[in-house]
């Protein structure tokens, strides 16, 4: 049985450990775990980065690059961002397979076609993802975004964030089983409510790899899953093996019912 690609985003290593550290010194970390994907952060880099240069130390261990960028491609005045187009260029000389990018503020008002010209014909696709946010945490919005790029034919796919829909109330079945067809990447984490009321990342539990199992069933087989909640511990590399483990399975069985 092949095992299905797993993804992290360097996020997990905690914020302030990676900024310190730079992302690149955690590459032959993942590289050893059986890593597919690394997902470089934008908002941890303490200076701008030379892009190729660190792409080509991505190839060289054989792993895929995405980007991620918290922009939000719907501005509130309802056009797309501009800054766009800067980011898919950071995205390509990482030689990085997609862009990541969260909603905003879209709504039926907004002109889907001003968007195909800031996309380009090859290179990066472009993944947008729901966030925490009302304007992009919310099924609707991003089910009318996906139905309206779908009659342009334009290279979009949707990132999955399956922890990010309970901080809107939101159903993550539900969204799955309505948005699945537009799934490229999924983004794991299993969520909980602190005492003081608010939610947070935290690692999944036996229940929360079974529902998250579940939910693969709606996506496409063999779709790259990535970790986005803590990694915190002695020995990073056994740690981030048992996560890849446990991701990589996800689906498994599905898949070879399919088969």
């Amino acid at each position: 049985m092949q095992a299905n690609p797993v993804s992290i985003s360097l996020s997990s290593y905690g914020a302030d450990f990676v900024r310190q550290r730079g992302q690149e010194q955690f590459l032959d970390l993942l590289a050893a775990a059986g890593v597919s994907r690394v997902e470089l952060r934008e908002e941890l880099f303490a200076s701008a980065p030379d892009a190729a240069a660190l792409g080509r130390i991505i190839a060289a261990l054989r792993l895929e690059c995405l980007y991620s960028t918290p922009l939000e491609l719907w501005t509130a005045q309802g056009v797309p961002d501009p800054l766009l187009v800067q980011k898919l260029e950071i995205a390509r000389a990482l030689g990085a397979v997609a862009l990541k990018v969260s909603l905003g503020h879209f709504d039926e008002h907004c002109d889907v076609t001003a968007l195909a010209s800031l996309l380009p014909a090859h290179g990066p696709l472009l993944l947008v993802e729901n966030d925490q946010t009302a304007q992009g945490g919310r099924i609707e919005p991003m089910l009318q975004f996906f139905q309206r790029v779908d009659l342009l034919g334009l290279r979009v796919g949707m990132t999955f964030d399956i922890g990010n829909w309970q901080w809107q109330g939101e159903p993550a079945p539900q969204a799955a089983r309505q948005l699945g067809r537009w799934v490229r990447y999924v983004h794991c984490k299993a969520v909980q409510r602190r005492a003081d009321g608010r939610l947070v990342a935290i690692p999944p539990q036996a229940a929360d790899l079974q529902a998250w199992a579940a939910l693969m069933a709606e996506f496409a087989p063999g779709v790259v899953r990535a970790v986005e909640y803590p990694l915190v511990g002695e020995d990073l590399l056994a740690l981030t093996r048992a996560q890849v483990r446990h991701l990589s399975a996800l689906g498994a069985a599905q898949e070879l019912d399919h088969a």
